[in-house]
C-alpha cells in the first residue's frame, strides 16, 4: 500500500493530466547567475521599494483594480512599455561594454536619461542607477567595470547600470534580462500589495503568470537595437506626470 500524505494524496500517485499540462506550459527560463540574484534582490541597497512607477496614481484614479487589472498593467509595461524599453537599453549597454565600445556606451547612457517621460521617472531611474553603481563599486569591483563607469560618468539610468555591470562581470545577456524583468515586476507587485490593490497570494499568482511573457520578451529583446525603442503605454507615462501633484503619496513616483 502506498504511503498517504495528510492531504489524502498518495505519495506515489502519478501526476494528473492538469498537473502535466501545467508543467508543460511552464517556461524554460535561462540559468540566472547567483550574482544577479543578489544585485536585483529587494535587499540590495538601491531603494526600489520607494517607487511605484506611476502605479500609485493609477490606483488613486481607479484606473486599475484587482488581480486582473494589476496583471494587465504590468504585462503592458513588459510587452509594449517602459519595461521593454529598459530591457532594450540594458541589452545595448551590455553589448557596448562587452565590446569595449565606449562611444556606443555613452550614446546608450545619454539616451536612457533623455527618454524618461517625467521628472519623477527620471528620479526613479537615476537614484536607483547611482545607488546600484555605488554598491557594486564598493562590493563587486573589477577593472572592466571601472573602465565602463569612467566612460559613462555622472548620473546613470538603472538599466544601463545593470547592463554594463553584468557585461563587466561576464554574465550572460539572457539571464540578465530575465532577472531584471522579474525584479521590476516583483517590485511593482509589492507596491500593488502596499496600495491594497491585491493581496500577497494574488501577487504571487501575477508573478507566476508573467514568467512566460518575461521569458518571451527577454528572448525577443536580446536581438534588438536602440532603433526598436518605443512605447504604447501612455496612461502609465501620464500617471508618472500626475503623481507629482497627488495629494497623499506613499511612493516617490
Amino acid at each position: 500500500m502506498s504511503e498517504r500524505r495528510r492531504d489524502g494524496v498518495g505519495a506515489n500517485t502519478a501526476p494528473s493530466a492538469d498537473e502535466k499540462a501545467s508543467d508543460a506550459a511552464a517556461p524554460t527560463l535561462p540559468p540566472i547567475d547567483p550574482r544577479l540574484s543578489v544585485w536585483l534582490s529587494p535587499g540590495f541597497p538601491v531603494g526600489a521599494f520607494a517607487y511605484s512607477h506611476g502605479l500609485e496614481l493609477a490606483a488613486d484614479r481607479r484606473w486599475i483594480a484587482g488581480r486582473d487589472g494589476v496583471e494587465l498593467w504590468l504585462r503592458d509595461l513588459l510587452e509594449r512599455g517602459s519595461l521593454r524599453n529598459d530591457l532594450i537599453i540594458a541589452s545595448a549597454a551590455w553589448r557596448a561594454t562587452s565590446a569595449c565600445n565606449w562611444p556606443d556606451l555613452v550614446s546608450v547612457h545619454d539616451l536612457a536619461l533623455a527618454l524618461q517621460p517625467s521628472a519623477e521617472r527620471h528620479l526613479e531611474a537615476v537614484t536607483q542607477g547611482n545607488a546600484f553603481m555605488m554598491a557594486i563599486a564598493a562590493s563587486w569591483p573589477n577593472t572592466a567595470l571601472d573602465a565602463a563607469r569612467e566612460t559613462a560618468a555622472g548620473d546613470i539610468a538603472y538599466p544601463v547600470a545593470v547592463g554594463l555591470t553584468s557585461a563587466a562581470h561576464a554574465i550572460d545577456l539572457d539571464g540578465t534580462l530575465v532577472a531584471y524583468a522579474i525584479a521590476f515586476v516583483s517590485n511593482l507587485v509589492s507596491a500593488a500589495i502596499r496600495l491594497s490593490l491585491i493581496g500577497q497570494t494574488d501577487g504571487q499568482r501575477i508573478i507566476a503568470a508573467l514568467l512566460s511573457p518575461i521569458h518571451d520578451t527577454a528572448r525577443a529583446v536580446a536581438g534588438t537595437t536602440l532603433a526598436d525603442l518605443g512605447s504604447a503605454t501612455l496612461r502609465s507615462d501620464l500617471a508618472s506626470l500626475a503623481h507629482e501633484t497627488q495629494y497623499s503619496r506613499l511612493f516617490r513616483s
